[in-house]
């Protein structure tokens, strides 16, 4: 492997990763998908774009679970093969290519489980409701891309921390942490400020809020209380002031995809470190 470039080695292992997923039902995870987005969809979908609050509830339960899936997708992805990764890299392997043919490997998984919780949202009604303009294209292409990046992203995110973990139990036991910092930084349950702010900024959670706020002119919807007392609509719009993050805006829908995409890279890079520093000794 010594002689082997980064492209090779890169193909040769994604082929390899393929395999190997196969074998094991890979299958599965596309099950949990379905099964999961039939869930969301079926309890969520009656209320979604009625009013902000239920609007707001329903994608921080879609972006929930497009974090889990990605999460789920790869956290024993890497622990579970230390041994086999320590004795290839004695033989030349490239840590960047082993971990770029694993996210090749998930990029094609979320890309199926995205399509699969897109059609059954879009089966149950989800997006029934929903603004047909996006804030800068047809909102259905907004949707999908938000989604694929969250499950995506949440499963490079899922890599980073199998490099991590010493062992797959290690990992599992990481895992809830993760996804709790996720829920909580994501703004929905509580609201942040000062440090807590700031360390919303390095979560998927946040940024998917984000984009699916911003496709969906959250801003735009009548609050709840609003629509239960008509005759004080006005008053109480003027109690609610308009939340930048959810801007039904190109700009806002950019930045909130490449804060999805820079937490991504940043995820992949630390894998790779953390892989070359624990196999340094190799």
């Amino acid at each position: 492997m010594n002689n082997v470039g980064f492209g090779k080695q890169t193909s040769v292992y994604f082929k390899k990763i393929t395999r190997i997923a196969l074998r094991e039902k890979a299958w599965k995870f596309v099950v949990f998908a379905a099964i999961i987005a039939v869930i969301v969809a079926a309890v969520v979908s009656e209320d979604m774009f009625d009013n902000f609050e239920s609007t707001k509830s329903g994608f921080f339960t879609l972006a929930s679970a497009c974090i889990w899936l990605g999460i789920f997708n790869s956290i024993q992805s890497i622990c579970k093969e230390h041994d086999i990764i320590r004795s290839e890299y004695r033989q030349g392997m490239k840590m960047s290519s082993y971990i770029c043919a694993n996210i090749m490997w998930q990029a094609l998984l979320c890309l199926v489980q995205s399509i699969i919780i897109y059609g059954i949202c879009i089966a149950f009604g989800f997006f029934e409701n929903c603004p047909s303009d996006g804030s800068m294209m047809p909102a259905f292409i907004e949707y999908f891309i938000t989604i694929f990046l969250l499950t995506f992203g949440s499963s490079v995110m899922g890599i980073m921390v199998s490099s991590i973990a010493g062992n797959p139990t290690t990992a599992m036991t990481i895992m809830p942490f993760v996804l709790i910092l996720q829920l909580i930084m994501s703004g929905v349950l509580f609201e942040l400020s000062g440090f807590s702010e700031g360390v919303a900024y390095i979560t998927f959670s946040k940024w998917g809020m984000s984009a699916f706020g911003s496709t969906g002119d959250m801003n735009g919807l009548e609050h709840v209380m609003a629509k239960k007392l008509p005759d004080m609509a006005q008053i109480i719009a003027e109690q609610y002031e308009s939340d930048d993050v959810y801007k039904h805006e190109a700009f806002t829908l950019i930045v909130a995809w490449l804060w999805c995409i820079g937490i991504t890279v940043v995820s992949a890079v630390v894998s790779v470190l953390s892989l070359k520093i624990k196999n340094r000794d190799s």
